[in-house]
C-alpha cells in the first residue's frame, strides 16, 4: 500500500496544482476576449467555458453541472476501487489511473465552484481539416492516463494469453 501511496502522493498534488494554477491564469491573462498564440501560432491559447463534457457534448444544458458532478464522484469510486485493487508492482497503471484522478478532480472543481463551466484555453488547434476543441491541463492527464490504463490492461490480457498457451507451470519431480 506505501507503494501506491507513493505513487499517488506524488502525482496528484502536482498535477492538480498545475491545472489549477494554469486555470488561473487563463482567467487572468486571457479573460476579456484576450488570445495569446504560442509557437508560431501553432498553439492558440484562448478562454473558453465547457459545461459538457469533452468536445462539447452535452453543452447545451442549462446547467449540465448536476449531471456530471455525481457522474464524476462514481467514476472516482470506480476509479479508487481500481487504484485499491491493483497490485503494488503495477506501476503502468497506477500512475495511469493517478493521471486520470488527478485530472477528474481537477475538472470536478471547476464544476462545483461556480456554474460558467469548466475553464478551457488550450486550443482550438488547427488540425488542416478541423478545429481540435480547447482543453486544459486536466484533460490531457485524464486523456494520457486513460491511454496509459488501456495500454496497462492490454499488457496484462497480453501476459494471460501467453500464459494459457505455455500451460500450467509443472515443477520438476524430486531427483
Amino acid at each position: 500500500m506505501r507503494t501506491k501511496l507513493t505513487i499517488f502522493g506524488s502525482i496528484f498534488p502536482l498535477v492538480f496544482a498545475l491545472d489549477w494554477i494554469s486555470k488561473r491564469w487563463a482567467l487572468e491573462a486571457l479573460g476579456g476576449g484576450n488570445r495569446m498564440e504560442l509557437l508560431g501560432g501553432l498553439l492558440p491559447l484562448t478562454l473558453a467555458f465547457n459545461r459538457g463534457a469533452a468536445f462539447g457534448f452535452m453543452n447545451h444544458l442549462a446547467d449540465a453541472r448536476w449531471f456530471f458532478v455525481p457522474v464524476t464522484l462514481i467514476a472516482l469510486i470506480l476509479l479508487g476501487v481500481l487504484l485499491v485493487q491493483s497490485r503494488k508492482d503495477d506501476y503502468l497503471r497506477l500512475v495511469a489511473l493517478t493521471f486520470v484522478v488527478s485530472g477528474a478532480v481537477g475538472n470536478l472543481y471547476d464544476r462545483v465552484r461556480w456554474g460558467r463551466g469548466v475553464v478551457d484555453f488550450i486550443g482550438p488547434v488547427d488540425l488542416g481539416f478541423a478545429p481540435f476543441p480547447i482543453f486544459n491541463v486536466a484533460d490531457i492527464a485524464i486523456t494520457c492516463g486513460a491511454g496509459l490504463l488501456a495500454l496497462s490492461f492490454w499488457l496484462e490480457v497480453r501476459e494471460e494469453r501467453r500464459a494459457a498457451a505455455t500451460g500450467p507451470e509443472v515443477a520438476a519431480p524430486p531427483p
